[in-house]
């Protein structure tokens, strides 16, 4: 349980302060204000909870690991749970907090949730959205199993993969508002509901592809040290 509690908090934290930043203080950080945002969120959580859980929070991120073999279906079922139980709460809170702002509405001004295609940031198409979240998780997953494997410097591991959002982020965030991780996708999604649950199904399906696509290149051996 402590590997799933760990999971838990760590979403919660990426969750919040990613999402809470865009919606709270995006119109003044802009673009890479969020993007770092979700970039320290994810290392301090790294170094945080890595030692008990490694740090995880992104169920794309558990399909990887499990794909390269490095754990348990059982661990892959309850780190996924309670993934997706952090980031729903967060949106929760993220959403209370939001409330008690004068003129604030979810259906309107959103929770960070992300999308594509009319009236979404770039406007950009459903193509662009599915290619950029497949080649974004992929290679956020090679830069994560790359930088955990058997002789690599880990405990560099948290700072590279940080980095590694944070640039993903200041490319992607007017394209799909950057998921790469389906816990961050359905929390908002279910609190903004309307558009964004009409279009979680890419952000649940192409992040978990991919994940699964560089983890099989680690468990065949194309990618290990």
């Amino acid at each position: 349980m402590k590997k799933y509690i760990a999971e838990l908090i760590g979403t919660f934290t990426l969750v919040l302060f990613g999402c809470g930043t865009a919606v709270v203080a995006g119109a003044s950080v802009g673009v890479t204000g969020i993007a770092f945002a979700f970039g320290f969120a994810l290392i301090a959580m790294a170094y945080g909870i890595g030692p008990i859980s490694g740090c995880h929070i992104n169920p794309a991120v558990s399909l990887g690991v499990f794909a390269a073999g490095r754990m348990s279906g059982k661990d892959l079922a309850g780190y996924i749970v309670f993934q997706f139980a952090g980031g729903i709460i967060a949106a929760g809170v993220l959403a209370l907090i939001m409330s008690g702002k004068a003129g604030y509405d979810i259906s309107v001004n959103g929770l960070g949730q992300n999308g594509w295609g009319s009236g979404y940031l770039g406007e950009y198409s459903l193509v662009s959205a599915l290619i950029f979240e497949f080649i974004a998780t992929f290679l956020f997953l090679v830069v994560i199993l790359g930088s955990t494997q058997e002789g690599a410097p880990s405990q560099f591991a948290g700072l590279a993969i940080g980095i590694t959002l944070v640039v993903i982020h200041i490319f992607g965030i007017q394209i799909t508002g950057v998921s790469v991780n389906p816990a961050r996708s359905l929390g908002p999604a279910l609190f903004a509901g309307s558009k964004a649950l009409e279009q979680i199904w890419l952000f649940l399906a192409v992040p978990s592809l991919a994940g699964i696509a560089a983890g099989i290149l680690f468990r065949i051996k194309a990618l290990s040290k």
